[in-house]
């Protein structure tokens, strides 16, 4: 019905009696279950008969956790791999529920049939997909995390996978969806995994092969896209010329992406070729599933040829919330297909659920390089089977703080295998340490390198420091530029409550500060808010500057101007995602001045307004004048050495020389 939680299955004796085994708290001696007298089943998790031998852990919310030995998991139910769980009709509950107590210990209480019978999930529980209380079990069907057989019911139903009815009905383990038990996966339409995909290779479509080379150069040249390499693909104009398994193209269809962007476009039929890339496009350019596609079908391709082996695939990410976006895009390309299970490893979450849940059949692991080296320790997952792995926010991956983690994490994987590396901006020295780490990369980059998304209009302001809050409370009543939920981001934690508390009082909205000494779930929690317009103003450190589609978005404020241009670019990129535009307001002074000639030389181009502070300040002039300079030496050094100008070169040497 639904996949185990628990960390060590206990199987009976007697293998063709298997039963579901339940952990649960131990209720007081001759404390008799029975119903709450609303015709629902009682909370199972709080209380349950003597007499049955259970292991005593932790469902009570307000009961202290028991560690067990052997890896298992204390927090969750095990269901044993056939086992069926029917559903009771609430007018039969009742006496079900009093026979429950002379039972033998054999049996054991069904998985939970109505939400109201849940608890609520604690920090860093599960949560389920529909009512958000503790998400105890896991849907089979579509790999979500569900409370009841009632959210199942209502979630397949939303999902378009069956009626109410149907959902409650459904018996997942039953289905021959899973190969444990030595029997072929099978799709919806009753195909056989290897049926499906073992002949899948990506070959150009007939009609981009039909066009000629000049209208694939004025295509490119009409989309922005520029690629180096040798060899490389066509840029595709409909995903269905990429000719994907049908079950996968319709859930692009479903998570709605109906044609390609222009990183699409170039990105995905080179990944699904199985070369190594080095892409870099604006903001909100659709470079997550760009990657996606062809980290899938190599999944695919890797279950067909060596079966229910350990992970094909590994994503890794500089942030948390990034790693838990992309995980739920990528459920939502996999959803329906037999076996593809994805693995969320990430730092500031429970340790056991994330080991339990690598026991299952994982083929695509998201994870944050810090906690995947933790298990990677415990040798709690083994990485000898991944065939492609991605860096996205490459740029920040490859810095001195993650640098040496993502090289330990690729000790660990063969060296044949698929690299793709993705970013808003990769500065020279980035690109250089990433063609490193490919092999034949092909280069592609979309628009302007390293330049501000072109859907959103920046501002900059020039303010002094003790005018930053009348200037914020300013914009926040302006009708015109007021559009919430807005973003301000600031340069640290302190600030950021501070600053936050602040807009609260003064102009009375409704306000949250999210940074790094949050716990997880309170970010999850705020984010979640965030993306549902459940706040006005969201006040942020640079947990939220990169990779998150924050599509509602359409004003950010940078009240404290980044320490670099690179975090500028992903931070304004916030406020315009997928084409939709947004306005970036920075404020600047003095105490930005290192940046004042990258600052003019990003925005002027776009046509927007600079302060007069900053284009008439001394700072500006005087590092134009050593770029200049710079530029002047790189020319004279540039300079072919001929027969004619030898002797002026040897002249101007020696006088630099004397000098």
């Amino acid at each position: 019905m639904f996949m185990p939680r628990a960390l060590k299955v206990k199987r009976p004796t007697d293998n063709t009696s298997q039963v579901l085994k339940k952990k649960c708290k131990v209720s007081q001696e001759g404390e008799k279950e029975g119903s709450d007298g609303t015709g629902q089943p009682p909370n199972h998790s709080l209380k349950t008969s003597t007499t049955a031998p259970y292991e005593s852990v932790e469902t009570d919310m307000n009961a202290e956790t028991q560690v067990k030995p052997d890896d298992q998991d204390t927090h969750r139910p095990t269901l044993e791999q056939g086992t069926s769980c029917p559903v009771r009709a609430p007018e039969d509950q009742q006496s079900s529920e009093s026979e429950s107590s002379t039972e033998e210990s054999e049996e054991e209480e069904p998985v939970k049939s109505f939400r109201k019978s849940q608890r609520w999930p604690e920090p860093g529980e599960p949560v389920c997909v529909m009512c958000a209380r503790f998400g105890e079990y896991i849907c089979d069907s579509t790999d979500n995390d569900v409370c009841s057989l009632e959210c199942k019911a209502s979630h397949l139903a939303k999902m378009g996978m069956g009626t109410g009815e149907d959902a409650f009905n459904r018996d997942d383990t039953e289905e021959k969806r899973t190969s444990q038990c030595g029997q072929p996966a099978v799709d919806r339409a009753g195909n056989t995994v290897e049926d499906v995909y073992k002949d899948y290779s990506y070959k150009e479509d007939a009609f981009i092969s039909g066009l000629t080379e000049e209208q694939v150069q004025r295509v490119k040249q009409d989309l922005g896209i520029v690629t180096e390499g040798r060899e490389v693909g066509r840029p595709i104009i409909e995903f269905e010329q990429c000719n994907l398994p049908s079950t996968l193209s319709a859930n692009l269809k479903k998570a709605g992406y109906e044609a390609p962007t222009p990183v699409q476009m170039q990105m995905v039929p080179v990944g699904l070729a199985g070369r190594d890339v080095i892409a870099s496009a604006d903001t909100g350019s659709g470079k997550t599933v760009a990657f996606l596609l062809p980290v899938v079908v190599c999944a695919l391709k890797r279950l067909v040829e060596g079966g229910l082996g350990g992970p094909a695939a590994l994503i890794l990410t500089p942030t948390r919330e990034l790693a838990i976006q992309i995980e739920r895009q990528t459920k939502e390309l996999v959803m329906g297909l037999p076996n593809m299970r994805t693995g969320l490893l990430v730092g500031g979450m429970p340790l056991p659920p994330q080991l339990h849940r690598l026991k299952s059949t994982i083929k695509i692991i998201i994870a944050t390089p810090g906690r995947l080296l933790e298990i990677l320790k415990q040798k709690a997952v083994q990485l000898d089977g991944v065939r492609v792995v991605v860096v996205d926010e490459a740029d920040t991956m490859l810095k001195m703080g993650f640098q040496q983690q993502i090289l330990n994490v690729l000790e660990n994987i063969p060296e044949e295998h698929q690299t793709l590396l993705t970013s808003a901006t990769i500065p020279k020295g980035t690109e250089q340490l990433a063609a490193r780490l490919t092999q034949d990369p092909v280069r592609i980059a979309i628009g302007d390198r390293n330049q501000p998304c072109a859907d959103i209009r920046q501002i900059v302001l020039w303010v002094e420091e003790p005018s930053k809050k009348k200037k914020l409370f300013e914009i926040l009543n302006d009708g015109k530029l007021y559009q919430p939920p807005v973003v301000v981001f600031v340069a640290c934690k302190l600030g950021a409550d501070l600053l936050c508390e602040a807009v609260k009082k003064i102009m009375g909205l409704n306000t949250v500060a999210i940074h790094s000494d949050k716990t997880q779930w309170e970010r999850n929690r705020i984010l979640k808010g965030l993306l549902e317009g459940d706040f006005e103003v969201v006040v942020s450190t640079g947990v939220l500057g990169r990779g998150l589609d924050l599509v509602n978005v359409k004003l950010v404020v940078n009240f404290d101007m980044p320490t670099n241009m690179d975090e500028y670019v992903h931070q304004v990129g916030r406020a315009g995602r997928l084409g939709h535009r947004g306005t970036a307001i920075t404020f600047v002074n003095n105490d930005n001045k290192r940046l004042f000639l990258e600052v003019v030389n990003r925005v002027k181009p776009t046509g927007s307004q600079l302060p007069p502070q900053l284009l008439n300040s001394t700072h500006l002039h005087e590092q134009q004048r050593r770029d200049k300079q710079k530029a002047k030496q790189r020319g004279e050094d540039d300079i072919m050495v001929t027969k004619n100008n030898l002797l002026s070169i040897i002249r101007k040497h020696n006088r630099s020389s004397k000098r």
